[in-house]
């Protein structure tokens, strides 16, 4: 009896210990420009993963009888393709076992390849066509293209600014151009004629030759396929060389960042397009801009929701499949059915979202303020 009563406290103390020992680290990655102009946008999106993921670790998930960790590795690709890559193979060989990113699609072409070959499962939000189209097993968007994003701006002028005359500026780099072009295509097909073509740098300050020649075309706007940096630069430029046109662009101009950099040049004249429902009007994007200001002293800006999204995503898939291998729970996120803080999502046969809202905004005291989802 004496034996039993001392054996049974020990087994109750097995349980305990195994259990303290089957904690298991996961470590997720993270590619986005953390330096230079396009900074503001990379340390956003870092806000949201990182949100996700000290949410995930408060759940005390267990997958296949381990607790999971999840562990962020946050690395600068710069928005530049070979950094990217660069990156792409040091987030592979510390072990990760998923990316949230990169957020340029300029970076995402060429890095994808390197995640798609090594196994690793990438959430990204980069637009162009192309990602997708590439036909990676691994690789997922999880907001709107080029030809949602383009194609809607383009809707807009036409149906509701009743546009007739544009031209198009385009920064040569793949988001750039995957956005131009799909403007172009369907601003076309609604009666809109593109007067010009200018081309310019994703690096570029001074656009007083470029809108010289503009101006003397009498266009109705400008569209712009490229980012805040060079967006405020040349708002700022417009207003000094007395152009009222109006300035169009997509979800790389949509940020407080366009305000910040543009500052008075940057109005209502200013209009944009950002992948998901509007957050404002949604009580599931209230609560998490608010929740994100708390945290980070700061509010989300373009993509934070979208980020988070993503590594939400990459979770609830382990989850399903009971495996944190990408080998395992890459078929699972391909069939997920997931209600998010930016959207809903599930995934066509390449990978891109089935629906993507877009919605449209227009610029009021330096800041974009959501006009309506179209």
């Amino acid at each position: 009896m004496t034996i039993r009563r001392n054996f049974f406290p020990l087994l109750a103390l097995i349980p305990a210990l195994s259990f303290a020992q089957d904690t298991q680290v996961v470590k997720i990655g993270f590619s986005s420009p953390l330096s230079g102009p396009q900074a503001s946008a990379g340390k956003d999106n870092q806000g949201g993963v990182q949100m996700a993921i000290d949410r995930l670790n408060n759940q005390n998930i267990v997958i296949n009888n381990k607790k999971i960790k999840f562990e962020l590795l946050a690395e600068d690709d710069q928005a530049d393709p070979r950094a990217g890559v660069s990156v792409a193979q040091q987030l592979i060989d510390s072990g990760v076992k998923g990316v949230v990113g990169p957020y340029n699609s300029g970076v995402t072409i060429p890095s994808s390849k390197a995640y798609n070959d090594a196994g690793i499962v990438i959430a990204t939000v980069a637009s162009n066509p192309k990602v997708t189209q590439q036909g990676y097993a691994n690789v997922f968007r999880v907001a709107a293209s080029d030809s949602q994003l383009g194609g809607k701006m383009a809707l807009y002028a036409a149906r509701e600014l009743k546009l007739k005359q544009v031209v198009i500026v385009d920064d040569r780099t793949a988001y750039g151009q995957g956005l131009s072009t799909e403007f172009e295509k369907t601003a076309k097909a609604n009666g809109i004629k593109i007067l010009g073509k200018e081309f310019t740098n994703d690096k570029a300050t001074d656009f007083s030759a470029i809108l010289t020649s503009i101006k003397a075309k009498k266009p109705d706007a400008i569209f712009y396929g490229g980012y805040a940096p060079q967006a405020g630069a040349m708002a700022r430029q417009m207003k000094q060389m007395e152009m009222g046109q109006l300035l169009l662009g997509g979800d790389g101009i949509c940020s407080p960042e366009m305000g910040r950099l543009g500052g008075d040049s940057v109005g209502e004249q200013v209009y944009c397009t950002q992948g998901g429902a509007m957050l404002d009007k949604l009580a599931s994007g209230k609560v998490f801009a608010a929740d994100y200001k708390k945290q980070f002293n700061r509010p989300p800006e373009v993509y934070a929701a979208s980020f988070y999204d993503g590594m939400m995503l990459i979770a609830q898939a382990m989850k399903a499949a009971n495996s944190v291998e990408p080998k395992q729970y890459g078929p699972a996120l391909a069939k997920i059915s997931y209600k998010g803080v930016a959207g809903s999502y599930e995934f066509d046969e390449i990978h891109d979202l089935k629906q993507s809202p877009v919605t449209v905004f227009r610029f009021k005291g330096g800041e974009p303020v959501a006009l309506t989802s179209y």
